[in-house]
């Protein structure tokens, strides 16, 4: 299936959750995304943090290809300069790269360079093409690279602190990030993530994106992973109030 058909299916079935992996269960990784997959869940989320970009350091391309699923898999680059970074995790199997605005000199070149890469899943399928920006950065900095992009995703917290809240700003912005889309006329993936939890995932999901990213409120330290994540996804269209 081309890059385009799976982008166009993405779109069909938002909103859906993409689901962080690093809250899981790490030392039985198979058996955390096969409780992913039994509940029906359409993404696999890795942050991958380099302790420059964000003060955490988390995992690399390795663990990216040690994800042995049918779900797509969503890497979120929050590196220093991804540009000659990102080849490792598409040989990885990634699905969907997106990196941070603020970490690349040359944004469009990084774009350009995941829309000529072939997917190590399928060739035919290409990888699609994500752009990350922090609460405090302007949305201004997207209207010449949408021509390139798949994915925009807004980040409620910034990246890399734990204990954030979600930022009350995020709606506003998605707000204008949807007229920002809309004026591209091209079918581009809206996301956000950090911060979402069991109270707040209907209020986020009625603000309007088509992907949200959670982690801990599936992965929370129970056996209850699949109820957990049934529970999410059930939410995404209860209208909050």
């Amino acid at each position: 299936m081309p890059a385009d058909a799976v982008l166009a299916q993405l779109l069909g079935d938002a909103p859906f959750l993409s689901v962080g992996i690093l809250t899981a269960d790490l030392a039985h990784l198979e058996d955390e995304l096969r409780r992913l997959e039994a509940a029906g869940m359409r993404m696999v989320h890795t942050d991958v943090m380099d302790g420059l970009f964000c003060p955490m350091l988390t995992v690399g391309a390795p663990f990216v290809a040690a994800q042995r699923t049918s779900l797509l898999k969503d890497v979120h680059l929050m590196i220093e300069e991804p540009l000659d970074k990102i080849g490792p995790f598409v040989k990885a199997g990634a699905d969907m790269i997106t990196f941070h605005v603020e970490s690349a000199r040359n944004p469009h070149r990084v774009l350009q360079v995941l829309g000529d890469a072939a997917n190590a899943n399928d060739p035919a399928r290409g990888v699609l093409r994500g752009i990350a920006l922090s609460p405090g950065t302007p949305l201004e900095v997207l209207p010449p690279l949408l021509d390139e992009v798949d994915h925009v995703m807004l980040l409620a917290i910034n990246p890399g602190w734990g204990g954030q809240r979600f930022a009350t700003s995020t709606a506003g912005r998605l707000a204008r990030l949807r007229k920002l889309v809309a004026s591209s006329g091209r079918p581009i993936l809206v996301g956000v993530d950090g911060g979402v939890t069991r109270a707040n995932v209907a209020q986020v999901a009625a603000m309007g994106p088509d992907l949200i990213v959670t982690g801990s409120a599936v992965f929370d330290g129970t056996a209850g992973v699949e109820a957990n994540a049934r529970f999410m996804a059930s939410q995404l269209r209860v209208l909050p109030g």
